[in-house]
């Protein structure tokens, strides 16, 4: 059985863990600094729906290594995603759900709400039984990060919309 991860070195950003399930050879990119999203005119849409669907609410709530569309505060921590399609629903859950993990870590209890604006549609995310499963998605981030050399690419239909597409295929 892996040792449990250590809290006190959760340095990982969300956006790692949703790469990993978009893509690990995306993942190792933007983990070593090479950034295509701002050439990418779908990150570009992403950015609109949310300044435009949630103007009124703090956005990018930084919090450590965290980096948080927005936060409602009540009786309990309001952890909120805006994505812009479900097709990567898996991506965006495991992402709200390091970051629950990550605040829990921190002595903060939460929920994650994703908002999937173009489709009018939410989704309530809870940590409650899928730490394991978040401790597990952690270790192979850093598994792949350490890695000397990208991940081989898996050609998808996804790569076509990819930001890192030229890296991988031209």
């Amino acid at each position: 059985m892996p040792p449990e991860y250590p809290h006190d070195e959760l340095l990982i950003r969300g956006t790692e863990i949703n790469y990993l399930f978009i893509c690990p050879t995306k993942l190792w990119y933007f983990a070593k600094g090479i950034t295509m999203e701002q050439e990418s005119e779908w990150v570009d849409l992403g950015k609109f729906l949310h300044e435009r669907r949630y103007g009124s609410e703090e956005k990018e709530v930084q919090i450590g290594s965290i980096k948080i569309d927005f936060i409602r505060r009540g009786n309990i921590i309001e952890v909120h995603e805006v994505k812009k399609s479900k097709s990567m629903e898996k991506a965006h859950e495991m992402q709200a759900l390091y970051y629950l993990y990550y605040l829990k870590q921190h002595g903060i209890k939460a929920k994650a709400v994703l908002h999937y604006p173009q489709l009018r549609e939410t989704k309530e995310v809870t940590l409650e039984g899928r730490e394991k499963e978040v401790e597990g998605t952690i270790r192979e981030v850093e598994r792949i990060k350490s890695l000397s050399r990208p991940p081989e690419p898996a050609k998808t239909k996804k790569c076509k919309k990819c930001a890192y597409y030229e890296l991988c295929w031209v």
